[in-house]
């Protein structure tokens, strides 16, 4: 896209990702420097003419968390400050999404918080991929265009050729992510009823479904310590299904999460590159990365031509 004002810039959080949507766009990534003063505090200087320009921010709020989100709230500000048309914040992973809503006495919605950040530092628009809960882009008082990884983890395990499989939701909130899957494989569709008894810990109680005698893939928007995937794994295997496999778009892998998916009875787990894997992850070969780069370029293009981007929604 030969186009002067259309211009694409990276946070630290995922550079690689950043890059392959560029390649994709076929548009050179926007130069600027990034670093820290001696106390830790990031600065942030562009270094070429954003004036007037369709401006695109990167950036994964990914560990670190609070210094990626830090980054991308002060790059969108010195975008705004150096009189961008327009700078739409492009978040393959929305942080702090896990408090949505008021669940119990005394805690933040920290999701509204961080959409309110976004605002008041300058962003025009943002653009994510697979919300913990969709009800976050009414958050915003600006235009948040949701887009899914489904398709992209979907073609991958139609093309595996998995016979007579279940798809499984790990609780009763990702049901409607679970049933595309299931609509889409022309699958069974099996429920987890899960209890969780504090943060990061839950208890599987039962499966609802049919789950005996067929493989099954359990498909999730996150994992983050793995324990939930897990104790499900287990649980299915139990109730009489022949191996286990698993799907998510946000591999955020942390704590005990690698070590616990090496252990696993689980045979693999796709992930996409939404969040850069560790160097710990990177070598577990049942560990599988998808790109969203494409999907991601796809919707940045419709945003800029002002063309449809609702094909992508699905």
């Amino acid at each position: 896209m030969a186009d002067d004002k259309f211009k694409i810039f990276s946070g630290s959080a995922n550079p690689a990702l950043c890059e392959a949507i560029c390649h994709y766009l076929g548009v050179p990534r926007g130069r600027a420097e990034r670093g820290q003063f001696s106390d830790g505090e990031s600065r942030f200087q562009i270094l070429e003419n954003v004036r007037g320009a369709d401006v695109f921010v990167v950036q994964a709020c990914c560990h670190p968390v609070d210094f990626h989100l830090m980054e991308l709230l002060l790059m969108v500000d010195a975008f705004k400050r150096a009189s961008a048309w327009r700078v739409t914040a492009v978040i393959p992973y929305y942080a702090y999404a896990r408090q949505d809503r008021k669940d119990r006495p005394r805690v933040p919605i920290s999701a509204k918080l961080v959409a309110d950040l976004l605002e008041t530092a300058g962003a025009s628009r943002a653009l994510t991929l697979d919300l913990h809960a969709p009800q976050i882009q009414g958050y915003f008082n600006v235009p948040v265009d949701h887009l899914f990884a489904a398709p992209v983890l979907v073609e991958y395990f139609q093309k595996r050729g998995l016979h007579a499989i279940t798809v499984v939701s790990p609780d009763a909130g990702g049901v409607e992510r679970a049933r595309f899957f299931a609509k889409k494989m022309d699958a069974p569709l099996a429920i987890v009823d899960k209890r969780r008894i504090d943060v990061n810990v839950s208890e599987v109680m039962n499966i609802v479904g049919d789950v005996k005698g067929r493989p099954a893939l359990v498909i999730d928007d996150i994992i983050d310590t793995a324990g939930t995937l897990v104790k499900t794994a287990e649980a299915l295997l139990k109730e009489g299904a022949t191996e286990v496999y698993a799907g998510c778009t946000h591999a955020i892998l942390s704590g005990p999460a690698v070590d616990r998916i090496c252990k696993s009875p689980i045979k693999e787990v796709i992930v996409t590159d939404s969040v850069p894997l560790s160097p710990e992850a990177k070598k577990v070969p049942k560990i599988k990365v998808l790109s969203v780069a494409e999907l991601l370029a796809r919707g940045i293009r419709s945003i800029h031509e002002e063309t449809s981007i609702s094909e992508l929604f699905i």
